[in-house]
Parts: structure tokens; C-alpha cells; sequence
């Protein structure tokens, strides 16, 4: 089997975790996770834009969706690290474009293709104030 095939994962989504984490079923019907790779998501002290993060990524992948993982390595966990893609469109880097997420310097290497394009998206959110940036700007 080709090392492409053993990357990529056609999915069905069951469930949202939280704001960087779904629950999906493979096509052998296995039950399975994988945490969004590339990106951070705010954690519980600014529940405002955790809430925010975790509903967007709900309005992106709702239960049954088909999707594509790209499946890049596993964290210290055992748990899959992967870019989740729709309709071609990977859900990471909106999740970064609309301020959602923050790009995860620390494992961006695993999204070694996209990487330019997950910067300028974190810089472009943060220029507009999108999302979680809005909180770093109230000030001006």
C-alpha cells in the first residue's frame, strides 16, 4: 500500500471533543480521534472564545459529515494529530483565518506544505482583530 494511502483517512464525523478535537468513524467502522494539528484553541480561562472555538468548529463539522483526515503523527498520548479537510478546504487553516485558533508553532513542522499559508492567515486574523484576537486590541 502506497505511504499517501496510509495518510489520508476518509471519515465520518461522529462528534465535536472540543475546539482542536473531533471523534470520527473510519470507513472499517472504528471509532477513533484525532486532535487538529498546526493549531492551538484557547483553553478554559477565556471560556468566551473557547465556547467560540468549539461552536465554529461544530458549524464546520457536524455529525455525519464526510471528511478527509490527513494524518500527520501522534502526540505523547497515542492520539492521531491531523489536518481535517472539507470539500478540499482545510478546516485547521479556517479555524486560524476567522480567529478561532492560533498557529501551534510547535508542531506546524507536521503541515511542512501549508505553513506559509497558516502565518499569514494568523497574521491577517490578528490584523483584522478576528476572534480571539479582539482581546489583545480593546485597548486602541
Amino acid at each position: 500500500m502506497p505511504l499517501i494511502e496510509l495518510m489520508l483517512v476518509l471519515a465520518t464525523v461522529i462528534g465535536v471533543a472540543d475546539g482542536n478535537t473531533i471523534r470520527f468513524k473510519d470507513e472499517a467502522g472504528q471509532t477513533k480521534t484525532v486532535k487538529l494539528a498546526c493549531i492551538n484553541t484557547p483553553k478554559g480561562t477565556k471560556q468566551q472564545y473557547v465556547s467560540a472555538a468549539a461552536k465554529k468548529l461544530k458549524q464546520l463539522l457536524p455529525p455525519s459529515s464526510r471528511v478527509v483526515i490527513r494524518s500527520v503523527n501522534l502526540d505523547d498520548r497515542g492520539q492521531t494529530l491531523g489536518e481535517v479537510y472539507v470539500d478540499n478546504r482545510s478546516v485547521n487553516l479556517r479555524l486560524v483565518e476567522e480567529g478561532n485558533a492560533v498557529v501551534d508553532r510547535e508542531s506546524l513542522e507536521f503541515c511542512d506544505e501549508t505553513k506559509t499559508q497558516f502565518l499569514i492567515a494568523e497574521a491577517n486574523a490578528k490584523n483584522k482583530r478576528l476572534g480571539l484576537w479582539q482581546q489583545f486590541n480593546q485597548g486602541r
